[in-house]
């Protein structure tokens, strides 16, 4: 079971009340006879039953096999033992390629700020939720001197955007960055002189 599934099972698991099943383990019966704490026990049990099911039927054949003696709650320590090196690894990549991204001039800052929002998704996904003031100085950092008015304004504002705001805010700023525009019109207009 991969981690998605993994985050998915804890979603469904969520939704019933069953999550508490793979905090902690499966209490012993009590020996005392008073009927909450016999009912509480008896529930436990039934709800870790339901919990291994859905992990048992996320699981590939031989992932199955070597794990059918366990609880669910073992189960899912030994899947983050499992899973947890190649979760860093994986984490530790996506950091690394997030604080890479510098946008050029000639590109795009919509794909730019697209790319840049995968990442901190990827990072949420595993686990290691990127603080939305972070990944939006992160994302101001990343764009070319072009954009430095808008980061200045956006600073002196003490604006906070989600990052889905921050992107069409850099999509109107782009459109209005004068160094873009001319060398269009310039072009064009070379063109239009070299054919008379």
């Amino acid at each position: 079971m991969a981690p998605p599934t993994t985050r998915n099972l804890r979603i469904i698991l969520k939704q019933e009340k069953k999550d508490y099943v793979l905090e902690k383990q499966t209490p012993d019966e009590p020996t005392a006879l008073p009927k909450a704490s016999h009912d509480a026990w008896l529930k436990h049990i039934d709800d870790s039953l339901d919990v291994l099911c859905l992990m048992f039927a996320s699981m590939v054949p031989d992932l199955q096999r070597d794990l059918e003696h366990y609880t669910a709650f073992d189960m899912i320590e030994h899947l983050k033992e499992m899973f947890g090196k190649r979760d860093r690894t994986e984490r530790f990549d996506t950091i690394r390629s997030l604080h890479a991204m510098k946008m050029e001039e000639s590109e795009n800052v919509s794909t730019h700020v697209l790319k840049m929002k995968s990442y901190v998704d990827q990072l949420d996904i595993l686990g290691s939720p990127y603080p939305q003031d972070l990944a939006t100085d992160i994302i101001l950092n990343s764009l070319p001197k072009s954009y430095n008015a808008f980061i200045m304004n956006y600073n002196m504002n003490g604006w906070e955007k989600p990052i889905s705001k921050l992107h069409g805010m850099l999509k109107t700023t782009e459109n209005n960055i004068p160094s873009k525009t001319p060398q269009v019109f310039m072009i064009r207009e070379g063109k239009v002189k070299k054919n008379k």
